[in-house]
């Protein structure tokens, strides 16, 4: 969502977000969990291949666990709830963040979890903490005009390649591949990078969804 903010800030609308977030990263999340398994299993061949025991032991630890509880009922029934509001929250005029909270409210309000349980989660409040550094040590490298500076020296040498936004896009992709490994966190790397490169995008005439979508969605299987 915060790439849907920025595009739009970049003069690129897209409607229904949702729906168009989904169809490009369908395939690409597919083609990953297909693909992943497979090049692992031959480049890290476990070796354990056969386990005759599993269905058992996974059987009995089902017994164990015994049926859904009602805090997993509920929990279940929240998120399909937060789901469908961020589906269609555009059209209803709720952003996400309200949706967010409310979700969490119900959450504490059903006693699905309790405050306490939100304060022991110690490791995302460490990253909350320091995704908020990260953000601003983005934020001024724009103030700061480090990466206008460098969209600029990108955007001259484009004008050199042979005709075609197919090159250009191949370009630009190659050059952030690189670039985001001076930037910790995909978050970061957002802020920073993301409108930049959208700017460049369409000033290679590359079709303003796909510059939107391409690197939020694609980029990140290209990347992991």
């Amino acid at each position: 969502m915060l790439c849907m903010k920025l595009a739009q800030g970049a003069g690129v609308t897209i409607k229904s977000p949702w729906v168009a977030w989904f169809k490009f990263s369908f395939f690409p999340a597919l083609a990953s969990l297909m693909l992943t398994p497979l090049i692992v299993y031959k480049i890290f061949p476990p070796e354990t291949k056969y386990t005759a025991d599993a269905p058992i032991t996974a059987k009995n630890k089902l017994e164990q666990m015994g049926p859904v509880k009602r805090n997993e009922w509920m929990m279940m029934g929240t998120m399909l709830v937060t789901v469908t509001l961020w589906i269609f929250g555009e059209r209803l005029d709720i952003s996400t963040l309200a949706v967010a909270m409310m979700g969490l409210s119900v959450l504490l309000i059903l006693r699905v979890l309790s405050w306490d349980d939100c304060l022991s989660e110690k490791v995302a409040w460490n990253t909350l903490t320091w995704f908020t550094v990260f953000l601003g040590m983005a934020d001024q490298l724009n103030v700061l005009g480090v990466i206008p500076w460098l969209s600029g020296r990108v955007a001259s040498f484009i004008e050199f390649l042979p005709a075609g936004w197919y090159n250009e896009l191949f370009f630009l992709q190659l050059m952030y591949f690189f670039i985001h490994y001076l930037i910790a966190g995909q978050t970061t790397r957002i802020v920073s990078l993301y409108q930049a490169f959208l700017k460049m995008h369409l000033t290679a005439k590359v079709p303003g969804t796909l510059s939107a979508f391409f690197w939020h969605v694609i980029q990140p299987f290209l990347v992991h």
